[in-house]
């Protein structure tokens, strides 16, 4: 349920509101826009009769919040939320690119990669020290030793880190090092480590699971945002079908559906998406076209000898004539 109050709604009146509200044993959540303040009610409110609220001086009227997603509903908070991310906020006019390998592999190859997408026009370095892979025996990451090699990156360029994080017990090191903190697809649903995100305050980049649908993507959000941690990137990169020809099917749907039904900033990842460094670019003019709010791209020196994911990441030329592209893309949409 949310409580609109009414424009000339005072403090003293609003603060009763959240009294009554806490007095039912449910937590509040308060939005202040230009004209009106908005109290979302967190918890199960279904027994509650709505009237007694609606009478409460200041109270303009009560709507029920049917989604079962209550916090990264747009109907709780109505205005687009900007994640801050450095010197920029994403979910603002400004698209956010963030671009690196996919696993942190050497101090050159890191340091090579982080001033080659500072250079290009990225504003946040990524590279996986945990690496999620299908075999056990691929290359695992390099674990603490890959974190301080971000850590050396990020003081040498001044680009933010995002790093992944794969365990609740992983999240307390990883945050010690992480501006912030990516969850895989494959631990979209993993609930110990969405809690554990949330509570460690660093913002969130959510990544959807390769066979999750819309709802479980937000659901999933809404775990985060429970612990109190609001700052949650929604990050599409392509669902699993039958089609063979690349490694994911982008879902471009999911941009536009996602921007109307939750406030939280969406980028769309089209390394995963298309498996394919070829289509990688086509993919996210198509992408902006659509209204993501930023991008998450794959960038190896020499994708040849990477130790994961070679096939998808881009060189670094390529990655600077994929910014030149996608910068016309929103330029046309009102963007910069």
């Amino acid at each position: 349920m949310i409580i609109v109050m009414r424009h000339d709604a005072s403090a003293k009146q609003i603060a009763e509101v959240v009294a009554r509200v806490e007095s039912h044993g449910l937590r509040v959540n308060i939005s202040r826009g230009e004209e009106r303040t908005i109290i979302g009610v967190i918890g199960d409110d279904r027994p509650i009769d709505r009237t007694q609220f609606e009478l409460l001086d200041g109270v303009e009227k009560t709507v029920p919040i049917l989604k079962p997603f209550k916090l990264a509903s747009r109907d709780m908070h109505p205005p687009d939320s900007l994640v801050p991310l450095d010197g920029m906020k994403v979910g603002g006019p400004q698209i956010a690119l963030i671009a690196g390998p996919c696993s942190v592999e050497s101090r050159e190859q890191i340091l090579e990669s982080a001033f080659a997408v500072k250079a290009a026009g990225a504003v946040a370095l990524r590279g996986g020290a945990f690496k999620p892979r299908t075999s056990p025996y691929s290359f695992q990451g390099l674990g603490e030793k890959g974190l301080e090699l971000l850590a050396e990156a990020r003081e040498a360029t001044g680009l933010p880190i995002v790093t992944e994080a794969m365990s609740p017990e992983q999240v307390p090191l990883v945050a010690r090092y992480a501006d912030v903190i990516q969850i895989g697809a494959r631990n979209m649903q993993n609930y110990a480590l969405l809690n554990s995100v949330g509570e460690a305050g660093r913002t969130v980049l959510l990544k959807r699971g390769m066979m999750s649908t819309i709802e479980e993507l937000l659901m999933s959000a809404e775990y985060i945002m429970a612990q109190g941690n609001s700052r949650v990137i929604l990050c599409e990169r392509g669902i699993r079908t039958f089609e063979r020809y690349t490694r994911n099917t982008t879902d471009i749907n999911a941009v536009p559906v996602l921007k109307q039904m939750t406030h939280l900033p969406v980028i769309l990842d089209p390394s995963h998406g298309t498996g394919k460094w070829e289509y990688v670019t086509a993919v996210a003019r198509a992408g902006i076209a659509a209204g993501a709010d930023g991008l998450i791209i794959e960038v190896h020196p020499r994708p040849e000898e990477a130790l994961s994911d070679g096939a998808q990441s881009l060189r670094p030329d390529k990655f600077a004539q994929l910014v030149t592209e996608v910068r016309r893309i929103a330029e046309a949409v009102g963007r910069g």
